[in-house]
């Protein structure tokens, strides 16, 4: 027990120890010397095998007496133990991507090879990392080559097994699709599909399973297992063959069976374990046994069930989407039949919420971007930079702000049928002011404002800072609210239902965010603000043409959060999306 005159510290060693470890390595990332560099991990060791408590050596200011800890590195110690943050940290990691520090963890992959990495191609995460390895952009930097993507690929995967990693839904997601279109050209194959929480679309990932229908079973599994990618057979059997991708890692299970049990086992290898659960308990209050096998009766009368939507039917529910199957209230719903019926879907969209292009920190021109957004059948694209503040990633002076606008005039004219509307992606300000003055943000279509910097405020300063900046009459959009990257950083601490209630008061619509390492707000969420009467626009966050595929994810988490099509802002018109966001003011 600490004694009573000493507080406890706010952080423990190992965290204190992990701080330290971080700083060397965003130092290296800047050039600083190897000395500097070294006294941090020198500290950082210290404090790891330190024998005593912590808060003691500090409230006691003990901490010089440790080898290699001079008087600097004894202050910012303290700062730690003290007050949980660091700000010579904060204010170093908020020059550079989050997602560095992780690759600096990778196997042989150093601060020196990091910064090449980023300045070059952009490159700011382990997926990133692993996609411009995938498509041989990284052999071609000063220093790379064939083989060393071909052991940054390796590395990567060591990394994930030894963290245990689940993948995310943005990586494994393509990937399952692939192999699922190879599986529905293989022969007799009559159905097929995914299952699990690649279905469901869950945030993350375990493993994949496909589910398919086919006379004979053994010429769709010999077909999957010498199926390109595959990298190992985990193990075949007469209806079932595991394998293990190349991509990521991924393990995938396909299951072949006679179509008449088609349906009953893609529901019970989509889960979730607990829906199940509680449909067969329903099933039983009826007299009927439901397994992957088919519906039978307690006589073991098998019942015909064409799809999943019979199977509802015998137990006298609504149909469940499979990205509402988690046991959270939908069973009941679909008892009543008050669950939702109208989900938005990918059609329902017109326009793409939340493009960043070359003019901050994005890949490709405003015009690539138009066409690559009306290639996709969008009506519109809001083109949010980032604001000036944020300096690490390329953030708009007002002057050239006023310049791009300009631009999307021209390209406006030049585009037909896409209309890019003239927005930002404004900085909150630790006080809660957004990063433009109100007189710009007056001039602006669509503003967007999000954290980015300053994660480690208590939850009372974070929700104040959230609601004094909802609370500027220009603001139409409140930005991945919670900030979180899934597997990489945690959200902030925010009081989301005092967040989402004044949201609904001003009238600010709030983002759903479809970039994989977001997915913010999270499902529970867009279910709470639907219920305050909180509007919603489904964004891609992109960077660069591709990324506007996360509008799919974006629906997904919507959908699992029970959105309708009447929720989301940008299924209207750009006309009536740019009135929906005034009027809301």
């Amino acid at each position: 027990m600490n004694d009573s005159k000493t507080p406890p510290s706010i952080l423990d060693k190992s965290a204190v120890a992990q701080v330290l470890r971080d700083m060397g390595l965003l130092l290296q990332l800047q050039g600083e010397s190897g000395f500097r560099v070294r006294a941090y991990d020198i500290g950082a060791d210290r404090i790891a095998g330190l024998t005593q408590d912590l808060a003691a050596v500090v409230s006691e200011g003990r901490l010089q007496e440790l080898p290699g800890i001079g008087p600097a590195l004894a202050e910012k110690i303290v700062e730690l133990v003290t007050t949980g943050r660091l700000t010579a940290f904060e204010e170093l990691k908020a020059r550079f991507p989050a997602g560095l520090l992780e690759l600096m963890k990778l196997p042989d992959l150093g601060p020196k090879k990091v910064a090449v990495l980023w300045n070059e191609l952009h490159v700011s995460t382990v997926e990133e990392l692993e996609a411009a390895c995938r498509d041989g952009r990284v052999r071609a930097l000063k220093g790379f080559g064939a083989k060393s993507e071909a052991k940054l690929l390796e590395g990567i995967a060591l990394y994930r097994r030894a963290r245990g990693e689940r993948k995310l839904l943005g990586d494994a997601l393509p990937v399952a699709e692939e192999l699922l279109a190879r599986v529905k050209a293989a022969p007799g194959v009559v159905r097929a599909s995914l299952g699990g929480s690649v279905r469901r679309r869950a945030e993350t990932v375990g493993d994949v399973d496909i589910i398919a229908s086919a006379p004979e079973a053994g010429p769709v599994l010999d077909a999957f297992a010498s199926a390109p990618g595959v990298a190992t057979v985990l193990g075949k059997g007469d209806s079932k063959c595991s394998v293990r991708l190349v991509t990521g890692d991924l393990q995938v299970d396909l299951r072949v069976l006679p179509d008449e049990d088609f349906a009953t086992a893609l529901h019970h290898f989509t889960g979730s374990k607990a829906h199940h659960l509680r449909l067969r308990s329903r099933a039983h209050e009826r007299g009927l046994k439901i397994s992957e096998w088919g519906v039978h009766r307690d006589d073991d009368t098998k019942l015909k069930v064409d799809d999943e939507a019979a199977l509802y039917r015998l137990l006298d529910m609504q149909y469940v989407p499979p990205e509402l199957r988690e046991d959270t209230g939908e069973v009941e719903a679909a008892l009543a039949g008050t669950l939702p019926q109208d989900l938005v879907t990918m059609e329902d969209l017109q326009g793409a919420v939340h493009a960043h292009t070359t003019w901050s920190d994005g890949r490709d021109s405003l015009e690539d971007m138009a066409r690559a957004a009306g290639a996709l059948g969008l009506k519109y694209l809001t083109i949010t930079e980032h604001s000036e503040a944020a300096i690490y990633a390329g953030g708009l002076k007002v002057d050239v702000l006023e310049r791009q606008w300009e631009e999307i005039d021209r390209v406006n004219e030049r585009v037909p049928g896409v209309r890019l509307l003239k927005g930002i992606e404004v900085d909150i300000l630790e006080s809660g002011a957004l990063d433009y003055a109100d007189r710009v943000l007056e001039r602006l279509e669509v503003v967007i404002a999000s954290i980015h910097v300053r994660h480690s405020l208590d939850e009372e300063q974070m929700t104040q800072r959230v609601l004094t900046a909802l609370d500027n009459p220009f603001l139409h959009i409140l930005g991945h609210p919670t900030g979180r990257l899934i597997q990489s950083r945690e959200p902030y601490p925010l009081r989301m239902e005092a967040v989402l209630e004044r949201a609904a008061e001003r009238g600010v619509a709030v983002e759903v965010n479809g970039k994989p390492q977001r997915l913010d707000l999270k499902a529970e969420h867009v279910r709470r603000a639907i219920g305050l009467g909180v509007k919603l626009v489904a964004s891609c966050d992109a960077h660069r043409k591709e990324d506007l595929a996360n509008l799919s994810f974006a629906v997904a988490t919507a959908r699992r959060g029970w959105a309708r099509k009447s929720d989301i802002l940008n299924t209207l018109s750009a006309e009536r999306f740019l009135a929906a966001l005034r009027a809301r003011r």
